[in-house]
């Protein structure tokens, strides 16, 4: 496993994974209202693809993942070019920032896998490490956790760690199978297609969810 291991810095100056200049792209595209294909020409032929179940084993030199709640898609890149998109299904409350456990939403930000389950009760689960820096900060201002917990996130960042997933700030939010049900923030795909993502990804890699 592949921890990623982040430098040591000041609890309010954790680094950040980096945006791809492929995500920057989607994110100007929703933006201006202009469309995904228009932002990113590529996108057209890998979508067409994608959404075609295919048993090609992938083998990718650096997988990362970019999620667009706005339109419930799910992009597997290899560095900057798309392999793969996925329809997905989110939560009862899928737009906005996720704050609070039980709110029903898909935290947006840059995030890592921190865990891999095969025995998922949803077939596979690639869990995320959130909460992260900025959840807990943003909790501990609101007052949904405690000093003592917003350390222990800070730290489990920095030591490429699953934070803990029963505060207040929610948790356990990850990518799974069994896509036809909505879920209770996390992010669902057909089964076929988790697989094919539990295959390729690993604990450190990137993934990004976008408004």
């Amino acid at each position: 496993m592949n921890h990623f291991h982040s430098s040591r810095q000041s609890d309010n100056r954790q680094p950040q994974p980096p945006r791809s200049s492929f995500s920057r792209a989607l994110t100007a595209a929703v933006v201006a209202g202009i469309g995904l294909v228009a932002a990113c020409g590529a996108i057209a032929e890998a979508a067409r693809r994608a959404e075609i179940p295919s048993t090609t084993v992938l083998t990718l030199q650096k997988p990362r993942i970019v999620v667009v709640k706005s339109t419930r898609k799910l992009y597997l890149l290899d560095g900057e070019t798309v392999v793969r998109v996925y329809s997905v299904t989110l939560g009862p409350e899928p737009t906005g920032q996720k704050i609070r456990a039980g709110d029903g939403r898909t935290p947006e930000g840059v995030f890592r896998i921190c865990s891999k389950r095969s025995d998922s009760p949803n077939h596979r689960f690639l869990g995320i490490d959130y909460p992260d820096v900025r959840a807990a900060r943003e909790g501990l201002d609101r007052g949904l956790i405690s000093d003592g917990e917003a350390k222990a996130i800070f730290e489990a960042q920095r030591t490429g760690r699953c934070p803990s997933w029963t505060t207040d700030l929610g948790g356990a939010i990850g990518l799974h199978g069994a896509g036809a049900r909505q879920t209770a923030g996390c992010i669902a795909l057909a089964d076929e297609h988790i697989e094919q993502l539990f295959a390729v990804l690993r604990i450190g890699d990137t993934v990004e969810v976008l408004p």
